[in-house]
């Protein structure tokens, strides 16, 4: 994974978060099962509707710190969109296979927390990684904040995720160990990860809480996919 500083970490979640946080019971998060498949909106049908890109980034995202900057982010009416790579995010609590040990990098904070107050378990909850706000994009100004709904594409299967940390200004493709898993990808934080073919699709103004609640997310997202796939 990449390496992120607990100092841009808060202050990227400072400008990512609202204003106000409500403070619902305390839940743990609700791993869903590996995907199979798809649900109820095919992956073909989200690939098609961001087929060509209105840019909203000023410029270009680079996918690794020595990669040269191809990526920009996309946006429609209801979502703003990205194509990268998987990086694997590690981060949070320390669990069996997201710790110091199996992953160099690891950092026991995530930008944003669960309604109890703990970091994210990135073992368990499908989550992706947004880029600091930046002059090159500042995604709040998208409706994209921590919480927010994305659908993630890879190799004709789809993975509902939220968005629960910030990585560096200028580099973007990464997500949870959970994510990778969902959609097939090697989730190991030092080895696995995929070079390309991952598109991440954000649903503008799009939140649940609590962050860790799975379930609400695939309910989320299945709905305003439908929606973004219809055109309305």
């Amino acid at each position: 994974m990449r390496v992120q500083s607990l100092t841009l970490a808060a202050a990227s979640a400072a400008l990512l978060a609202p204003t106000a946080l409500a403070a619902p019971a305390s839940v743990g998060p609700r791993p869903g099962p590996v995907m199979r498949g798809e649900g109820k909106v095919r992956a073909a049908a989200l690939l098609a509707r961001v087929r060509h890109c209105a840019p909203v980034s000023r410029g270009r995202y680079r996918t690794d710190d020595r990669a040269s900057a191809s990526v920009r982010v996309c946006g429609t009416r209801d979502a703003v969109f990205w194509k990268a790579d998987m990086d694997i995010d590690c981060d949070g609590q320390s669990t069996a296979r997201c710790n110091r040990r199996a992953d160099p990098f690891f950092s026991a904070t995530t930008a944003f927390q669960q309604s109890d107050g703990r970091c994210l378990n990135a073992e368990r909850l499908p989550y992706i990684v947004v880029p600091a706000p930046s002059g090159l994009w500042n995604p709040r100004a998208h409706g994209v904040r921590g919480g927010s709904v994305a659908a993630v594409v890879y190799r004709g299967r789809v993975r509902y995720a939220v968005v629960g940390d910030t990585g560096p200004r200028g580099i973007i493709g990464e997500a949870s160990y959970a994510t990778a898993r969902g959609l097939g990808i090697d989730p190991d934080p030092g080895r696995g990860g995929t070079s390309a073919g991952v598109t991440y699709i954000v649903f503008k103004g799009s939140r649940v809480k609590p962050i860790e609640d799975h379930a609400a997310a695939v309910a989320t997202g299945e709905r305003l996919a439908g929606r973004f796939v219809r055109g309305g």
